[in-house]
């Protein structure tokens, strides 16, 4: 995708909805605003266009992964896991919370279906960040130190939560719950399709929202289907 100083910022966002994280960190308005070339915001915020431009054309950039998770090593699993998908939750939250709140005070009277959505979304980011806590004080310390014993060929003492079985089926509860409150939001936005008169910023935060609900799709794939199953597996190979 090319990206030129005489682009116009509005259009460019409408395109790619990835580039209005990028806007928003160098403080350019893409919604009220979106009218201006990416050379005009960039003079008005004396800013250097080929540093927009560049940070735009990586944050688009898609590159193709093809990891084979199962073969890794649980405590490699666990690092992936917390660096990669438990940050972007924390981050894309703080992202998300005040689009979403813009667009539902914009646009709440007539689509009252967005206050039920910023509803559900900050009762999602209030559970989803307890959660994290949990598999990062909890259950990802037990598991790497079960890795680091079966390496070390130590003992594994039992933890206070008796088996980690425990902690998991918690964990699963509660990625239930999270995938059934995303079912309701895809619901109630239409599988994430703005309205016809969706403005660039309600487009974003629709097109956010799916990407977020993507990511926690893969995030809950990694620990039920692969990481859970095999602690439970290793666990019992120590007793």
């Amino acid at each position: 995708m090319e990206i030129l100083e005489e682009q116009i910022i509005g259009e460019l966002v409408a395109e790619n909805y990835k580039t209005a994280s990028v806007f928003k960190k160098f403080k350019i308005d893409f919604c009220c605003n979106g009218n201006r070339t990416i050379s005009e915001a960039c003079e008005r915020k004396k800013l250097d266009p080929s540093q927009l431009i560049n940070e735009l054309r990586n944050t688009i950039i898609n590159v193709e992964q093809n990891i084979d998770f199962n073969s890794w090593e649980l405590d490699l699993l666990v690092d992936y896991i917390e660096k990669t998908h438990h940050r972007y939750v924390l981050t894309k939250i703080e992202e998300i919370k005040p689009y979403l709140n813009k667009v539902t005070r914009v646009h709440g009277e007539h689509n009252p279906e967005l206050k039920e959505i910023e509803i559900l979304f900050n009762q999602s980011a209030q559970e989803l960040s307890q959660h994290l806590q949990k598999e990062e004080m909890i259950l990802f310390p037990f598991i790497r130190n079960m890795v680091h014993c079966k390496i070390e060929e130590k003992p594994l003492l039992f933890p206070h939560f008796g088996t980690v079985e425990n902690p998991i089926a918690m964990m699963k509860h509660e990625h239930q719950n999270e995938g059934e409150r995303f079912e309701k939001i895809a619901e109630l936005s239409n599988q994430y399709t703005p309205p016809s008169h969706a403005c660039n910023t309600y487009r974003v935060t629709f097109a956010l929202l799916k990407e977020f609900e993507d990511n926690l799709h893969q995030h809950i794939h990694l620990e039920n289907n692969i990481l859970f199953p095999k602690a439970i597996k290793m666990e019992k190979e120590f007793h």
